[in-house]
């Protein structure tokens, strides 16, 4: 089996499940499935459960590149698109659970939220610039696209730390979590600013340089 066939029907699929169990679980809760519970509180565990599955995919879809550069492993990056499409899922699936679920798409209900609560105007934020990124992840759009498409897709970076700060601020009181996931996402993004420093050409003296390696 090659590396390709290994990706393509091993590695992938395995991912997809994994990336799909939450969502399953969820539903088993919902229904009472197999004797589990969402609990007391069913639509906060609801928005919990999204909510944080969606920040750790988004963690994964960060670690895919400096993992796949210190491993040596380029393959991984077959896996990244995936990951970052259902991080997309549980997003909108976290939205939409906020929107129908908890507030019964009460348009003032609503619009008072985002007046009182500022972490659900980050979050919304969060959801807007992730639409284009989504739109546009396949390989069509990404030869359509060219040299565009990398640079859109860096929005990615301003999504993690929107997600972490609409965490933290949705959070009373232990805030331990939250912070664990900004300083993941803060090393993730660390690692990337100083891979690009330290792979960006000198300038010759006539002032001419080559483009930095992509990261």
């Amino acid at each position: 089996m090659t590396v390709t066939q290994r990706y393509r029907w091993l590695w992938k699929p395995l991912v997809f499940v994994a990336a799909l169990t939450p969502a399953l679980l969820m539903l088993a809760g919902a229904f009472g499935i197999a004797g589990r519970r969402l609990g007391a509180d069913p639509v906060e565990a609801l928005l919990l459960t999204c909510g944080k599955t969606a920040l750790n995919l988004l963690c994964l879809t960060l670690t895919v590149t400096p993992l796949s550069k210190l491993a040596r492993l380029p393959q991984l990056l077959r896996l990244r698109r995936m990951l970052g499409l259902f991080a997309f899922f549980y997003v909108l699936l976290h939205f939409t659970v906020y929107l129908v679920l908890d507030r019964g798409l009460d348009g003032a209900m609503i619009v008072a939220d985002v007046a009182k609560r500022p972490y659900i105007t980050l979050g919304f934020v969060a959801l807007l610039l992730l639409l284009p990124l989504a739109a546009t992840s396949t390989q069509r759009m990404m030869r359509r696209l060219g040299r565009r498409w990398q640079s859109l897709h860096r929005l990615v970076y301003p999504i993690a730390i929107l997600a972490v700060w609409h965490y933290y601020w949705q959070v009373k009181r232990d805030v331990t979590e939250p912070l664990i996931y900004a300083g993941i996402v803060a090393l993730l993004l660390g690692w990337r600013l100083w891979h690009r420093r330290r792979r960006t050409p000198v300038t010759s003296t006539y002032g001419s340089a080559t483009a930095p390696e992509r990261t």
